[in-house]
């Protein structure tokens, strides 16, 4: 099997388990244990506890003592032991603690598929920036498959979506043995203590345009955890309005908001066209008001004759996600030496899915259950503006305070 083939297997399978619970976990959440917001805040803001630290540790692993390709695996088979655990919790704070485990081993995992990916199409001499985004996608098709599946199997508010997440797990972190070796290239050097412990990477910190940069991955992080949290949850609660109860769109809320992931699809092939076209800063600028859109359109939408809005802002959606996080990689790519390769994706991730995800779990989750929930229910409305109205404050910010000139030769050096 080709090595693009052998990566899409591995990307399809990584957003596939993912894709089983994410979104969908806020129906189990509210609709079947009925927790509060508040608390629900604190178990979505499990990925941005883990991501503080376990990606930039991976990184440093995989970059000092062992191959990113089996230290990829290991996660995958320990995480999905845990996610069999979930189903038997019916306490919020028990929930809290098994799902933070999941997610320090799962979140460094999505920074190791880079490396694993960067490092075996650079071996083969394969261009990334045309040849990555289309293997990429297949993560993003996993994503849908996995939404298709929970929610058609009637999945979205059963604990039975954290089985079928375990299982793809587990084929995964067996799989990960049979990839490209991806051995680490600082090994054997003599370092410093701080460069031991693989603290070189936030030496990136230091550089002004980098500082900023993660300040603002952090602000996107956020973003992207509102969407997931409470995207799913919201189609569920039109259930409750006779008028929208018996329409597909609430029947089946998993099928409409997988249209994201389909738009991402779409936009991911479009990024090496908009990168060499627009430049990196420009195209995270895209990104940035893509996500005004998204929230400002749910904010109006409805499952009836509202059905457009929802499906419009599921479209802009692909572009919100994709220009960040994928330009975002390469931009990091761009500005580390090849010998923290794995550590400065790590830094990456700690800062959108670490310091991101927190603060937009916590934050949200707060702010919702004070000034947006009533005897009645959520506000939805008032939700999907406010985070409308921050989304908006960070585009204005970025353009003004992110420094970086485009130059199409800087990109051409991550393809060699």
């Amino acid at each position: 099997m080709g090595i693009k083939n052998r990566l899409i297997i591995m990307n399809f399978f990584q957003f596939f388990i993912w894709g089983a619970w994410l979104l969908t976990i806020g129906a189990y959440w509210f609709q079947t244990k009925q927790w509060s917001g508040t608390e629900f805040g604190a178990i979505f803001s499990t990925m941005g506890i883990a991501s503080l630290f376990m990606p930039a540790i991976a990184g440093i692993i995989a970059d000092r003592w062992i191959n990113a390709e089996k230290l990829y695996g290991i996660f995958h088979i320990c995480g999905g032991f845990v996610l069999l655990g979930v189903p038997m919790i019916n306490d919020p704070s028990t929930m809290f603690w098994v799902m933070l485990l999941n997610m320090m081993f799962y979140m460094p995992t999505i920074a190791l598929s880079i490396t694993i990916a960067y490092s075996a199409l650079k071996n083969k001499g394969i261009n990334i920036i045309t040849e990555y985004p289309p293997i990429r996608v297949w993560g993003t098709v996993g994503f849908i498959v996995a939404l298709w599946i929970v929610s058609l199997s009637g999945f979205e508010t059963s604990a039975m979506q954290f089985y079928v997440a375990a299982a793809a797990s587990f084929f995964l972190g067996i799989y990960a043995f049979s990839l490209p070796q991806c051995p680490p290239l600082d090994k054997g050097q003599k370092k410093s203590l701080a460069d031991s412990l693989g603290l070189k990477a936030f030496k990136l910190f230091k550089n002004a345009k980098m500082a900023v940069f993660f300040i603002f991955a952090m602000l996107l992080g956020a973003a992207l955890q509102l969407t997931n949290a409470y995207g799913d949850t919201f189609l569920h609660d039109f259930a409750k309005v006779p008028e929208f109860k018996d329409l597909l769109a609430v029947k089946f809320p998993a099928i409409i908001m997988s249209i994201s992931q389909i738009s991402e699809t779409l936009f991911i092939l479009t990024i090496p066209f908009f990168l060499r076209r627009f430049g990196i800063k420009n195209v995270m600028l895209f990104s940035m008001v893509a996500w005004v859109l998204r929230f400002g359109l749910f904010a109006y939408g409805n499952p009836s004759n509202g059905l457009w809005m929802i499906i419009l802002s599921c479209i802009i959606y692909g572009m919100a996600f994709d220009f960040f996080n994928i330009s975002g990689s390469l931009f990091v790519e761009t500005q580390s030496n090849p010998e923290i390769r794995a550590s400065s994706q790590g830094v990456f991730m700690m800062m959108t899915n670490g310091f991101g995800a927190v603060f937009g779990s916590r934050i949200s989750g707060i702010v919702i259950d004070r000034y947006f929930k009533t005897a009645e229910g959520f506000n939805w409305h008032g939700i999907w503006l406010a985070f409308a109205a921050y989304s908006l404050v960070v585009a204005v910010l970025f353009a003004v305070l992110f420094k970086h000139k485009h130059d199409p030769s800087e990109l051409e050096t991550v393809s060699l």
